[in-house]
């Protein structure tokens, strides 16, 4: 951060905790940078003239004599279309050894879009995954979470998203990655070829856990840039929002606030929506769509994080283990997007929601087959069948290592109703069998 003419400066703090100190001080705005002991700090709290900055590294070894300057701005990201391509670190300073960006300096964090400029999400996004784009289509404009356990591969999924998804940019926000995930993204996007239309701000384990809370801010910024000033479509990927959350309760916890429902702070809610409510479709053609990735513990999908997320978000997907083919899935019976149905059957095939509902009713069927199974009871010759369709429904579709279009996920669902059930089975309407039944 490059130093400015007058600048505050102060030397005596008032209290020193684990991740935040306080300072009598004047003229100073709430989220300002400021350095205390050559470390950088940001202001989180202002009563009358006692400020309180969070350390981004810690206060150990800040004495009470530490020197405090303020900045007087808040964090800003230089915006332009040299981002593209890069990898970047939550002060958005490269970590790709390329050089600076050239730009114009936005401050992160600005106000979601006004209302009256946001218009009706109803195009298209493909993700190249049948779990998504047949069962749980995601629209430009959507903001929509990826639950999943903390052993499951939700940063592979990302990654196949990001080369895969169809949108101009992707911008990837990486919260608490390890090492091995940081590099295995930036091997992925090199070796793909599309290293172009992919930005990373990246805060791995090795870097403080505070960092994290300006990772989606610097993203989305960024992500602003290209959807208002280019009209592009821009797909946002978010992991792991569960890390950030964790940094907030950290801050909240050492500014001694109560904390609220699972250690979180009581301002959880209104910290997810300032990120989740900048996804935004623009008359104009550009797009913000947020994918963020949600661990849960336990499977506890009533935590207060998913369960925040849940009230602001459109829906979710659900990844699992499917144990009858050993793969990882999007469950297409926990997974939901509300919006899917300004798209399906509109920009897709028209035979899309017929198809879908038909092979989530037969998944469903050979969940409760599988039930009698394993409580002994005997299985009707429908229930082998919907078994052996379940089987073969989640190894040529819902699997995550499946990529192909939606029409040939719509055309390999008819291949399937018609190896192992009759048209009245199926259950679809006359006039869409007769064209799509061969």
């Amino acid at each position: 951060m490059a130093t400015r003419a007058f600048q505050k400066v102060y030397t005596k703090l008032n209290q020193v905790t684990k991740a935040t100190c306080s300072v009598t001080a004047t003229g100073v705005g709430y989220d300002e940078l400021a350095t205390v002991g050559g470390r950088l700090a940001q202001v989180v709290k202002i009563i009358n003239d006692s400020v309180t900055l969070q350390i981004f590294e810690g206060t150990e070894g800040i004495g009470t004599d530490a020197e405090v300057v303020f900045f007087g701005y808040p964090p800003t990201l230089k915006v332009s279309d040299q981002l593209a391509g890069r990898f970047f670190d939550a002060y958005g300073n490269p970590i790709d050894g390329g050089p600076d960006i050239e730009g114009e300096e936005v401050e992160i964090g600005g106000p979601s879009v006004n209302p009256v400029r946001r218009q009706q999400p109803s195009e298209l996004i493909a993700t190249g995954l049948a779990g998504i784009d047949l069962n749980n289509t995601v629209v430009t404009g959507q903001k929509i979470p990826l639950w999943a356990d903390p052993d499951q591969p939700y940063n592979f999924v990302m990654s196949l998203i990001a080369l895969r998804a169809k949108a101009d940019k992707i911008i990837l926000g990486g919260m608490g990655l390890s090492n091995d995930d940081y590099l295995f993204f930036k091997q992925a996007f090199e070796n793909a070829g599309i290293i172009d239309k992919i930005i990373s701000f990246v805060n791995t384990t090795e870097n403080p856990p505070v960092e994290r809370l300006l990772v989606p801010y610097m993203v989305l910024t960024a992500a602003e840039y290209f959807a208002v000033e280019k009209n592009e479509k821009v797909m946002v990927l978010l992991t792991d929002m569960t890390l950030y959350c964790d940094a907030l309760s950290i801050v909240s916890n050492r500014m001694d606030q109560i904390p609220s429902k699972d250690s979180m702070p009581g301002s959880l809610y209104s910290d997810l929506a300032k990120i989740y409510e900048k996804a935004v479709q623009f008359p104009e053609g550009g797009s913000i769509t947020i994918l963020a990735v949600t661990t849960l513990s336990g499977g506890d999908r009533t935590h207060a994080i998913p369960d925040n997320t849940g009230y602001i978000t459109e829906g979710q997907l659900f990844l699992m283990r499917d144990t009858n083919i050993s793969k990882v899935i999007v469950d297409p019976i926990g997974s939901l997007s509300r919006l899917k149905q300004n798209v399906q059957g509109k920009k897709t095939r028209a035979d899309h929601v017929d198809v879908m509902n038909a092979a989530i009713r037969l998944f469903t069927d050979a969940g409760n087959a599988k039930t009698k199974l394993e409580n002994g009871f005997d299985l009707s010759d429908y229930d082998e069948r919907v078994l052996k369709f379940s089987h073969d429904y989640s190894l040529r579709l819902l699997a995550i290592d499946v990529n192909i279009s939606i029409d040939e996920m719509l055309d390999t669902c008819w291949e399937l109703f018609q190896k192992y059930f009759s048209k009245q089975e199926i259950g679809i309407k006359e006039t869409v069998m007769d064209k799509y039944w061969k």
